[in-house]
């Protein structure tokens, strides 16, 4: 059932770009001022061609450089580069064919045409010419349709080898000897099949896209004689839509009156199946024609012309597929277009079927259309029984599927309401800008087109949603026909700018627009802002505009009528009072900006009236909080239970390494587990019919982890406390508290997250040049699904660049003079530099003891509240480990004891091997506020300057502590790719850059 060509479908997809690399764009025509002006009435043949192009869709129209004489064409060539030489004889023929030889030797490789006018003299003068001195010859018949027609039959020449046999364009041969005859017919076959390439092109899912596909029209191939047509056939047999072939022509050196009888022959002597139309100016010949299958064409016919086009359109594939019933060839149905053969593969009789399958009938429609890698299947599929009809329909709608899929990865398709539909993935509304967020996706899902291997990751499909964007352009429509600019831009309230912008009207056909969109995106849509500067390279936009998540509601209208209100309300928090405030701290201007909106199912199950995905995670290709075995370049992630806005509002989600999945310190012990994971998460609540307000979160709600755990919906995802044997079972089974571990998908595999996150950072950020953060979500299946290899979902939201100037390490410190160092450390978390501090805690030496530590805690405990008061941060400096619960190896803080500190040491301690914790006891909070860590140990080349901090006022001294401060900010700095940080006096810093 040829299911390995079926599984191979993906790696088989044209790269229409790549086909037509050589074509013809100077001409040199050598006429007389008289023969180009008879041409057409003012001359101008290039416009004339141009034009031509334009009528049939085309790109590229050749240059035409017209010189009146044989001199001047030499000079021309001397001095440029031509594709094609057109030379119209004048008086003297053999002239013009002895020139052509002198200047076929000096430019082999431009093709030489001759075109001659129309004469029964000129007839009889060519048959004494030696025509091997051009390629070929033409007779002028006053149309310009010919120069068209010679034009792409030379390219089609030119391309052939490599567009015929190598990605199976499809060809016509045409066998003619006649110069008369193939100049009347090429202009008409070249007119037809180009008008049906426009036709075909429909199946393209942009305008970009369908010019594109306009290469894959079939190749038109002349062959004027015998041999010269074998030749052909032999070569490219295998990709042949018919043959139209004359009846009498040379073969072995003389006229042979059946030379095409015997071609057609020949060509079904190799397929029994290929249409053949035979033109003969002697009716006596139709009789033979039809005993081997051929269609007869009286040459003699005042509508030759459109019986040619009629024989073409029923024979070659071209038009619409005719479903025909093989008992009397009655027309049964019609297919119209590749969805429509998808919609009715299953009505298709048996019968029917099998007999368009054994002729080749619909891989030969299939190819007409440019649609090579699922006609290569059907072609090759070996249809043996009409047993087999059922198979086959079905293999046939699964090719139909899944070639659709691959067609709608990687490009933003013109939306159109009668063709979206569940096989769509992305779509775009109007003509501006996808937005920063559409772009994003966009270039997602180009990588996933680009890698198959996102079809199965150990079992699971890593994806983009399907998604539709709103380009700018609708933004600016709507506000213009609203005239809500003046308004926005003033400082009125945020919620008379929503009233007004709720108020508003839609551009025209929108709402009909998002009705299609409800019917096809069957879960909760996601109304996402895209604003031009959103996720920019070099400035940090995310989060600034608003996001809403509408529930699919049993009631149609209800739930446009809210997606219309999400939209208007994304439009209306461009101008929000927050929104402008940010865009003047960015230093950029509220009216240059502008809003794509993207609509996009939200991921995730049903869970009675709540949707939420299994996981949501955010991950950085840079860790600048490396811990154990982790190097910054590893990458880090944060993932957590239900909707991502749970991480996004700072929620306890957890932290793991995609490259050490099985090493996360949230859950390395039971007491961290119990303290540090997530014990709520966010869902949607699918019965919610609020309008949209201020508040975009009106619509979610909280759900605890216990209990959904307790329900068995967070299967693979927690693991149960058993209180007896104070121990962390990794199932969701027992009555014991679910607690957020995440075991089987780390540590046990059973969805392969750990695997998909290295790949969508490695490769987001090869692809994109620079380190990326990204967002995403799963939806883990069912065991019973589990147990059949199919584990889920990954769906790819977001990627940015992670790139911000303001964190970026300072170099002036990075190179000061160890002099001016307080501290240096080559074991430092975090990255970025502080400019704001300008006090440190130390606690002394000689008080740290077993006996004092408690104490300290205490001490510091109140320290900090009177910075926290004052709303001033500073650097703990101190032996030992900080947070230990062991109060012999350090002193025993808690989180909420040092919330002001934004830089905390640990510092060695002589004749003490304590070892260092790396933050461990609070490691969650560092990451999330972006505090630094350092470890000084002398030892590893760490520095302490004990006589630069004794020059520093000490504003307080205790038992314990000393507190110092500085005029000057310190300046911190940490290279977290190093794994280095140097905290330097500011009066230095402010000296040097001054």
């Amino acid at each position: 059932m040829n299911e390995a060509l079926l599984s191979q479908l993906y790696l088989k997809d044209t790269a229409f770009r790549d086909l037509m690399q050589e074509r013809i764009y100077n001409v040199l025509l050598i006429a007389s001022t008289y023969d180009a002006f008879m041409m057409e009435e003012d001359g101008r043949v290039d416009e004339q061609i141009f034009l031509e192009y334009v009528s049939l869709n085309l790109s590229s129209p050749p240059r035409v450089t017209r010189v009146s004489n044989y001199d001047e064409a030499l000079v021309a060539l001397a001095e440029k580069s031509f594709d094609l030489i057109i030379a119209m004889p004048g008086v003297d023929i053999s002239a013009t064919f002895t020139t052509a030889g002198y200047i076929k030797d000096s430019y082999p490789g431009v093709p030489f045409v001759v075109l001659t006018p129309f004469s029964r003299e000129v007839s009889r003068r060519l048959e004494g010419e030696d025509l091997s001195k051009v390629d070929y010859v033409f007779s002028w018949l006053g149309n310009v349709d010919l120069l068209v027609a010679i034009i792409k039959l030379i390219e089609d020449k030119m391309n052939a080898r490599h567009d015929i046999l190598d990605v199976g364009v499809q060809m016509i041969l045409l066998v003619e000897d006649s110069v008369r005859f193939y100049s009347s017919i090429l202009p008409t076959l070249y007119r037809y099949i180009l008008q049906q390439s426009m036709r075909f092109s429909t199946e393209a899912l942009n305008a970009h896209e369908a010019m594109m596909r306009m290469r894959g029209r079939p190749k038109v191939m002349l062959a004027r004689d015998y041999e010269e047509a074998v030749e052909l056939y032999d070569k490219y047999g295998d990709n042949i839509l018919g043959v139209i072939s004359d009846v009498a022509f040379m073969r072995d050196g003389a006229k042979n009156k059946h030379a095409g009888i015997d071609f057609a022959q020949h060509v079904r002597h190799h397929d029994p199946y290929v249409p053949i139309i035979i033109e003969s100016s002697d009716p006596e010949n139709e009789p033979l024609i039809h005993s081997f299958n051929g269609h007869f064409l009286d040459k003699n016919s005042k509508k030759l012309p459109v019986d040619l086009g009629q024989a073409i359109s029923d024979n070659f594939g071209f038009g619409d597929f005719i479903i025909r019933d093989p008992k009397n060839c009655e027309e049964i149905m019609r297919i119209t277009s590749l969805k429509d053969l998808q919609n009715k593969v299953f009505d298709i009789p048996a019968e029917s079927l099998y007999y368009h399958a054994h002729r080749n009938d619909i891989s030969r429609w299939l190819y007409s259309r440019a649609l090579f890698p699922i006609a290569h299947v059907v072609k090759m599929h070996r249809f043996a029984d009409i047993s087999e009809a059922p198979a086959v329909r079905q293999l046939f709608f699964d090719l139909i599927v899944k070639y659709r899929k691959m067609k709608n990865r990687g490009v933003v398709a013109e939306f159109k309401k009668e063709r979206f539909d569940k096989y769509s993935n992305f779509a775009r509304i109007g003509q501006g800008s996808l937005g920063g967020k559409g772009r994003g996706l966009a270039f997602i899902d180009a990588i996933i087109k680009d890698n198959p291997v996102c079809d199965n990751f150990d079992g699971a499909v890593l994806r983009i949603p399907r998604t539709v964007v709103l380009c700018t352009d609708i933004f600016d429509e709507f506000m213009e026909i609203n005239r809500l600019y003046k308004l926005a831009l003033s400082d009125a309230p945020d919620e008379d700018i929503l009233q007004a912008f709720i108020s508003a009207k839609l551009p025209a056909g929108l709402l009909d627009d998002l009705r299609a969109i409800y019917d096809v995106i069957d879960t909760p849509i996601a109304v996402r802002s895209s604003s031009l500067l959103e996720d920019s390279h070099y400035q940090p936009f995310a989060g600034v505009y608003a996001t809403y998540m509408i529930p699919h509601l049993a009631s149609k209208e209800r739930s446009v009528e809210l997606l219309a209100q999400a939209v208007k309300a994304v439009y209306a928090s461009v101008f929000y009072k927050q929104s402008k405030a940010y865009m003047t701290a960015t230093s950029n201007v509220i009216d240059q900006e502008k809003m794509a909106v993207i609509l996009q199912g939200v991921v995730g199950n049903e869970h009675g009236n709540l949707f939420y995905p299994s996981i949501s995670g955010v991950a950085r290709s840079l860790n600048y909080y490396p811990i154990g075995e982790e190097r910054a370049e590893d990458g880090v992630a944060e993932i957590a239970i239900g909707l991502g806005k749970y991480i996004v509002d700072g929620g306890k989600a957890l932290r793991v390494s995609p490259l050490h999945p099985t090493h996360v310190l949230q859950t390395s012990t039971v007491r961290l587990a119990l303290t540090d994971t997530q014990t709520q998460f966010y869902a949607l609540n699918t019965g919610a019919h609020d309008d949209c307000g201020i508040d975009e979160s009106y619509d979610i709600t909280t759900r605890n982890v216990n209990d959904a755990g307790k329900r068995g919906e967070l299967t693979y995802l927690v693991s149960t406390y058993n209180v007896d044997n104070d121990y962390l079972i990794d199932s969701d089974q027992g009555c014991g508290r679910k607690v957020a571990t995440f075991a089987n998908v780390l540590k046990h595999n059973v969805f392969p997250l750990a695997k998909a996150m290295q790949f969508m950072l490695n490769t987001g950020a090869k692809q994109m040049g620079r380190p990326v953060e990204i967002e995403f979500a799963c939806t883990l299946s069912s065991p019973s699904l589990m147990a059949k290899g199919d584990k889920g979902q990954i769906y790819w939201l977001q990627i940015r660049p992670m790139v911000d100037r303001s964190e970026m390490a300072d170099d002036i410190i990075n190179e000061s003079d160890t002099a001016n160092v307080l501290i240096k450390s080559t074991g430092a978390l975090g990255h970025g530099t502080m400019d704001n501090i300008k006090n440190m805690v130390i606690v002394k030496d000689e008080a740290f003891s077993i006996e004092n530590n408690w104490d300290i805690a205490t001490e510091i405990e109140k320290i900090n509240s009177n910075f926290t008061e004052n709303d001033e941060g500073y650097i703990l400096c101190g032996p030992g480990r900080w947070g230990s619960l062991d109060h012999a190896l350090g002193i025993p803080v808690k989180w909420a004891q040092i919330t002001a500190a934004r830089l905390i040491v640990e510092t060695s301690l002589a004749g003490r091997a304590i070892e260092p914790s790396q933050g461990s006891h609070f490691f969650q909070n560092l990451t999330s506020f972006g505090v630094g860590y350092f470890t000084v140990d002398p030892k590893q080349g760490d520095v302490l300057n004990t006589e630069a901090l004794a020059q520093a006022t000490q504003v307080l001294e205790t038992r314990y502590i000393k507190v110092l401060r500085w005029e000057q900010p310190l300046r911190v700095s940490i290279n977290g790719l190093q794994g280095t940080g140097v905290v330097v006096d500011g009066t230095h810093i402010t000296k040097q850059e001054n």
